[in-house]
């Protein structure tokens, strides 16, 4: 992995097929290795800043605990310990951070300055997530698709359903079609991914093969699928009257037992996560008394199913963003 050492990591498309491959097989690798007690750091000594303008539980624990595993040192930067574009520029910022670490992650809203981020400093820099894309989940959820299937990824299919407009809509759409896979978005006409980013999904198919449908017909969509994938509806921050419309032209996209029915017989259900499936968090009760909704984008039968993968794909986070550490810093 020589080749990628020093590279940034920002969205899928800056990498080729192959080593977007190499980075789902080191996954698999660093995890077989650390469940074997043969694990070897290649990142002692380093350190690495975590910028957190949006909150996470997977994304913070995956970056820390990767990273101490392989000996390396973290800083968690939340808004109030990071300054960018209110006191400090993202140039600026990149300039300071480099003098001091081997790595700068960054989790917040614009891609704009994750790039700006790139573009400054001279050491390599990770995407967590912005508005626009979600590379360390979609290289994830590559990992836990080939490794639950036990296929090569040319061979497996997966729909995605729901609201595909943005980051993981975008990064599962990309990262698909990078691996050759049958992809399947399948959502209202509103909510379904950009001309833009179907475009670039079908100049890489023509040279991986992959197969992409973009439809609103859930059984066409889902028919006979190896995967079922959903994500959240609503966002902290938005006007509640936005959370109240989108779940009403959402709801028939909730993924529910008749929903895995139409997939593979052997078919698994995945999320990102966090999920609301039940009523035991603040965010789903407000949504509840909004909408009367006591599931949103999946049913608690489907999430707690034997289907359900969603917490091998959240333990897969670690490896496959140690991955990326160890392939771009070490």
């Amino acid at each position: 992995m020589g080749e990628l050492t020093g590279r940034d990591f920002l969205k899928e498309v800056d990498f080729t097929p192959d080593e977007w491959g190499h980075l789902v097989e080191l996954t698999g690798a660093l995890k077989s290795a650390r469940r074997e007690g043969r694990e070897e750091q290649r990142l002692r000594g380093m350190n690495f800043a975590l910028i957190f303008e949006k909150s996470s539980t997977r994304t913070r624990a995956a970056f820390e605990v990767g990273a101490r595993q392989q000996g390396a040192h973290t800083t968690y930067l939340d808004p109030s310990g990071a300054h960018i574009g209110s006191k400090e520029s993202a140039a600026d910022t990149a300039l300071v951070l480099e003098r001091m670490y081997d790595g700068i992650e960054f989790r917040g809203n614009s891609q704009d300055t994750v790039e700006a981020l790139a573009e400054h400093a001279s050491i390599p820099v990770w995407n967590g997530l912005t508005d626009e894309w979600h590379p360390t989940q979609a290289l994830c959820d590559a990992f836990t698709m080939v490794e639950s299937a036990g296929r090569p990824a040319r061979d497996l299919s997966f729909a995605y359903l729901g609201d595909a407009r943005y980051n993981t809509g975008n990064s599962m759409l990309t990262m698909g079609t990078m691996m050759g896979m049958d992809v399947r978005m399948v959502a209202p006409p509103e909510f379904a991914p950009s001309p833009a980013r179907v475009e670039l999904a079908r100049e890489i198919a023509a040279s991986t093969g992959a197969r992409i449908t973009i439809t609103d017909d859930i059984e066409a969509g889902v028919a006979g699928v190896d995967f079922v994938h959903t994500d959240v509806w609503v966002s902290m921050g938005e006007p509640h009257g936005v959370w109240a419309e989108r779940c009403r032209i959402l709801a028939p996209y909730r993924v529910t037992a008749q929903v895995m029915g139409l997939a593979a017989s052997e078919a698994k259900f995945m999320h990102c996560l966090p999920a609301f499936h039940d009523l035991e968090t603040s965010t789903a009760r407000l949504v509840h008394d909004l909408t009367g909704m006591r599931e949103l984008e999946v049913s608690d039968e489907v999430f707690t199913s034997e289907a359900s993968i969603v917490f091998d794909q959240a333990e897969n986070r670690l490896h496959s963003i140690k991955a990326v550490m160890v392939a771009t810093a070490s």
